[in-house]
């Protein structure tokens, strides 16, 4: 890779930089979005509708574990050809899914798919990192972030439209054009040196693996947490804890040579990054779980109308996230905009919280919306300050790092979220629980049934049960000003 540090005119760095990395980053977003939508449809054609959240669950295992392993191997071997793997890996995934005869072959599909897309999102990052010179990363990382947050809000409109009018191979289909132009892309970026020979680090990969497949497993749980399940997510979290604690063992042997990011860790810096990186995963990833069921519980809406108002949200993110980076481009600071914005976005969450029978569904949906705008500051940031802390030789490590804190940090939040919502609803009313699934089930008309006064209080516990998510998610907030209040890297 060229010196990003070399004179480049502002015209040619956006044409050699942004086409070959904002496709691969769409893609990947769009995939877990694209997916979900067409699960009914593909539940269906295969039956086994018990298996069907394994799709997802899989997919986001391998997505996990390669996020943190291709930034590794991208050190090791050069970032443009582990790019090129990966979107191979996206490409033949969405074949072997469209091919699929089975539900079987569709899971393993989908696995083979995350270890593409976890890739994607890694090694764009650090391409970033390597072509583009500091004082621009900024806004470089803010068209990166508008493609995530773009594809998350494409994905479900596009495998709605592709699963009902085509059927759901349409979907995993849809994926072979634009991959194809990924990889004819990704083929133009500067050529590398040969890789010298270097050890890759298996011992580690496999202990992160033996970490997150129990770790995600036991937070998913968390979602609907009972005394039944209590026992299996006990067992998975302290199999998960011995595995980290023998992970950590040995990254500290191999020292540099390690899948993780290691030695970097000992900077301030960047793992607060870290930490902001997993608390914005968090929080968007429990608004964008519950507010669609916000909305069609308390608002009675149907589910296409409950997703068109959680689009001010995700364009919310993507307009901050883009004013973000050009705001870092024109004053070089960067920890000021997430401690200020992420403090607004924890008071409209709180307000949200406060004021939501008065504001109604709508209202509830442009005050989060507002919130989002200053909550687009905090990945971006995370993701500059790792490249600005972290050598070049580790910036697919650094990169690698903030994916795996992300992916962590979004299956933590959606399964703290998920406990909130259904612990308030059987604290606050015991039929409380009932109620929610069949109102999600079969609409308004599941009040009906009820007597006046149980009708009222499942409603009050319901409305109650939102508003704990709400004030969840302005915790994940606040963490982040926290972390940014203290930040000791401030400027490029």
């Amino acid at each position: 890779m060229p010196d990003s540090s070399a004179e480049v005119s502002p015209r040619a760095l956006f044409l050699a930089v942004v086409p070959p990395i904002m496709l691969p980053v769409f893609l990947g977003a769009a995939d877990p979005t694209v997916v979900a939508t067409a699960l009914p449809a593909i539940g269906a054609a295969f039956g086994h509708v018990r298996l069907l959240p394994w799709m997802v669950v899989a997919n986001l295992m391998a997505g996990t574990i390669a996020a943190a392993a291709y930034g590794r191997l991208a050190d090791l071997f050069g970032q443009r050809r582990m790019l090129l793997s990966a979107m191979v890996l996206f490409v033949l995934a969405g074949a072997l899914c469209a091919a699929a005869p089975g539900l079987g072959w569709l899971i393993a599909g989908r696995v083979l798919g995350g270890l593409g897309a976890g890739g994607l999102t890694t090694l764009t990052q650090a391409l970033i990192g390597t072509l583009v010179p500091a004082r621009e990363r900024g806004r470089y990382q803010s068209y990166y972030a508008a493609c995530i947050v773009a594809g998350s809000a494409f994905g479900p409109v596009a495998g709605g439209v592709l699963a009902g009018a085509f059927g759901w191979r349409a979907v995993f289909l849809s994926y072979l054009p634009p991959g194809l132009i990924a990889l004819a892309l990704i083929a133009r970026l500067p050529a590398e040196p040969r890789p010298h020979r270097a050890r890759v680090d298996l011992a580690g990969i496999g202990l992160l693996t033996a970490f997150v497949v129990p770790f995600l497993l036991a937070v998913s749980r968390l979602q609907r947490p009972s005394l039944a399940a209590l026992p299996g997510t006990l067992a998975e979290a302290a199999l998960a804890a011995l595995a980290l604690v023998v992970l950590l063992r040995q990254q500290r042997a191999v020292g540099a040579a390690g899948v993780m990011a290691l030695p970097l860790l000992r900077d301030p810096s960047f793992w607060r990054s870290d930490l902001m990186s997993a608390c914005s995963g968090a929080s968007l990833t429990a608004m964008v779980t519950f507010l669609p069921l916000y909305f069609g519980v308390i608002g009675g809406l149907e589910t296409g109308r409950a997703g068109m108002l959680l689009m001010p949200l995700t364009v919310g993110v993507s307009m901050g996230s883009v004013a973000t980076g050009w705001l870092i481009a024109r004053s070089g600071r960067t920890a000021i905009f997430p401690m200020l914005g992420l403090g607004f976005t924890a008071l409209t969450l709180v307000a949200a919280a406060w004021f939501a029978p008065a504001l109604g569904v709508t209202g509830v949906a442009w005050l989060v919306a507002l919130g989002g705008v200053a909550q687009g500051s905090a990945m971006l940031t995370a993701q500059l300050t790792v490249q600005l802390v972290a050598p070049v030789r580790m910036l697919g490590a650094a990169a690698g790092s903030v994916q795996l804190s992300r992916s962590l940090g979004s299956a933590f939040g959606a399964a703290v979220a998920g406990a909130v919502l259904f612990g308030l609803l059987g604290w606050h009313d015991p039929r409380a629980p009932a109620v929610f699934a069949a109102l999600v089930r079969h609409g308004p008309g599941a009040l009906a049934a009820l007597a006046p006064p149980a009708r009222a209080a499942a409603a009050a516990a319901i409305g109650w049960a939102f508003r704990g998510v709400f004030l969840t998610v302005a915790v994940f907030s606040l963490t982040i000003v926290a972390a940014a209040a203290s930040m000791p890297v401030r400027r490029v």
